[in-house]
């Protein structure tokens, strides 16, 4: 490879190096920002006065009850607010008109039980239901700091319900608790629902 070659590689590693570490520091810097907007959250007796409810199931979600790999870990409890869901239906699946996109004030806060029966929030999501996001005019799924939210949709095929009793939609997680997996992923491998009780 000629002197001039290798430069020119050298260029453009480069430039992808910088191009990652901007979209590294623009994604923590959004996560941050959400973490300052729902600090009031920690309070699980705000998040209630505000109109939350606890998942009725009253279900601490984790990888390996999903059918998933027990690496991925938890999710935690979710404490939903109906009206930002646009909630419409829960039977056969959870079905509703919502295309709320604001991470500042979310429809959906993640809760972790702690050893002393607390509940700490350690993240936060919202939810659109896809018919409706489609309804909407919208051809694509909603980003969040340069990343398309995850598609969930139950496959009938497979033991697992892919969409946690939901219609299909879009959602995305945005983790306070360092995630080894990525803040923006929908599991955690630091949260754990070892100490879920019935009383949360």
């Amino acid at each position: 490879m000629s002197k001039q070659s290798m430069f020119a590689v050298s260029a453009v590693c480069l430039s992808m190096m910088i191009g990652f570490a901007s979209h590294a520091e623009a994604e923590k810097s959004a996560v941050e920002a959400v973490k300052a907007a729902t600090e009031r959250f920690q309070d699980v007796d705000v998040a209630l006065a505000e109109g939350y409810i606890p998942d009725p199931s009253n279900h601490c979600v984790t990888a390996e009850a999903e059918g998933l790999p027990a690496a991925w870990g938890a999710m935690g409890i979710h404490y939903l607010h109906p009206g930002l869901l646009g909630l419409t239906a829960s039977e056969p699946r959870v079905d509703g008109t919502g295309i709320h996109t604001d991470f500042d004030n979310p429809a959906i806060l993640l809760y972790e039980p702690q050893t002393d029966g607390s509940l700490q929030l350690v993240a936060v999501e919202n939810l659109v239901f896809e018919k409706a996001w489609q309804e909407a005019g919208n051809s694509g799924p909603p980003t969040f700091a340069g990343r398309d939210w995850d598609r969930m949709a139950d496959d009938p095929n497979t033991p697992g319900d892919e969409a946690h009793g939901f219609e299909p939609h879009y959602d995305q997680h945005v983790w306070f608790r360092d995630n080894p997996l990525g803040a923006l992923m929908p599991f955690n491998p630091a949260v754990t629902c070892e100490h879920h009780t019935s009383t949360h």
